[in-house]
This record gives C-alpha cells, structure tokens and sequence, in this order.
C-alpha cells in the first residue's frame, strides 16, 4: 500500500472491558507524528467539505457534514450511489432529534431506541438541509451506540449525513480493509478495528412519521428489542403503507 493512503488511516485506542472484548474507547490515539487527536483530525476532514469513513455500531459508513451540499453530492459520486436514494443523518444525542426533525412520539420512546443500532424514520424540519434528500420529507436519524461518533457529532454540532462504506450494490464492510478501494476518494478512514457481532445486518429502520403507527423498513440487526419498544409504547403497526 502506497504511503499516501497510510497516512488516511488512523486508528482508534481500543481498550478492554469486563468480559475482556475490545471495544472504541472515547479517547482517540494520537495520530502519526505526533499530530492532532483521531477527533480533531476527524472534525478538520469534515470541516474542509471531506468525506471520511467512521466506524458505527453496526457498520463502518462514509459521513460528512449534512448541511454542506458539496459534500452531499461527494458522498453520492464516491458510493456510485442512485441520487433518489436518501442519506441518514447521524446525531450526537437525543436532545438534537427535536432540532432537525419534527417528532410525532414521545420523547421516552426515542430515549429507550437510542442510542444504538436503529434508524428512526421522521419529518425532516427546516433547519436541515433542503439539497439533502430533496426528493422526501422524510429523513432517517440514527444515534449510534458508539462513543466515539456520539463524541465527533456534539463536536461538529451538526448532523453528519451517514450511509454504508461500500460501493453502491456491493456488501456491506464491518473492517477497514473491506473497503479500501474507496480509500483515495476519501479524507480520512477512522479503522476502530472490526466491528462487534459482524452480522453486516445494519441497523433496524422504522419510520415513525405517522403518529401512533410504526413501519419496519428494514429488518435489521435489532427488529426484535426495537418492535417491542413500539409496542409496550403503544404504536400499532401499519403495514398498509407503501
């Protein structure tokens, strides 16, 4: 590998809990030579109109800053993405859901999904970007179970559009190496190491724009534990739409 896209990468501190598993602790490595945080670094990449790779709690994705409509546009030409189909936007905790979305649940219910490896389907407010997904009022939000991404998004202090790290149509990455022929289109990989269960499921979506009815968009890694939540909370589900 040429050393240009060595210097891409930079790795998370992985550190150890209980059970004696690694996990992505909150504090980054320092980057090669001696320069800034694996955070800062991040957070200058994004700044700049970059697009990195992050790793989630589910996947490893591409990510930018959502309000930066260049960027939007990279994330498409770099994935070979279909322009109809949309971006998430990952956020840094619940509190911010209510800024760029207009929530028809209660809050309780947001707080017990996340954070962690769900997609919540909602109306997008005014404050987000009009050139993202300009096609739906609708917009998916994920809050990722994963210390350093909640870390970098109450950094940015805005949303980051999200969506897998892979060339559109191919499988989805749960390790760097997995998707290294998109490396020289990128800013900056963030390599956390390989992701926990590897089920490359991703997340569970569920859209939640209706108020009292869910919808299973896509199954997901977690239907199960998020469809009870929305049961035991009182929503219906409505399979009727399309």
């Amino acid at each position: 590998m040429c050393e240009d896209l060595r210097r891409k990468v930079v790795k998370l501190k992985q550190k150890h809990d209980g059970a004696g598993e690694q996990t992505s602790g909150v504090q980054p490595e320092r980057s090669p030579g001696g320069g800034a945080g694996v955070l800062s670094r991040t957070l200058e990449a994004l700044q700049a109109g970059q697009v990195v790779a992050l790793p989630t709690d589910t996947l490893y994705g591409l990510a930018c800053l959502a309000q930066r409509s260049d960027a939007v546009s990279a994330v498409y030409d770099i994935k070979g993405r279909d322009a109809a189909k949309p971006l998430a936007i990952c956020l840094g905790a619940v509190q911010d859901v209510f800024r760029f979305c207009k929530v028809r649940v209660e809050r309780d219910l947001l707080t017990e999904l996340l954070p962690g490896p769900v997609t919540l389907v909602l109306e997008r407010s005014e404050e987000l970007n009009p050139d993202l997904n300009p096609f739906t009022p609708l917009v998916g939000v994920r809050i990722p179970d994963h210390a350093f991404m909640r870390r970098l998004c109450q950094a940015c202090g805005e949303p980051l559009a999200l969506t897998s790290a892979n060339v559109s149509t191919h499988g989805s990455t749960v390790a760097v190496h997995e998707f290294q022929a998109l490396w020289p289109s990128l800013g900056l990989v963030v390599d956390g190491g390989a992701i926990g269960d590897q089920s490359r499921l991703g997340s569970t979506v569920v859209d939640l724009s209706v108020p009292g009815r869910y919808r299973v968009i896509r199954p997901g890694c977690a239907l199960s534990a998020t469809v009870g939540v929305l049961e035991r909370k009182g929503l219906r589900e409505d399979s009727a739409r399309e």
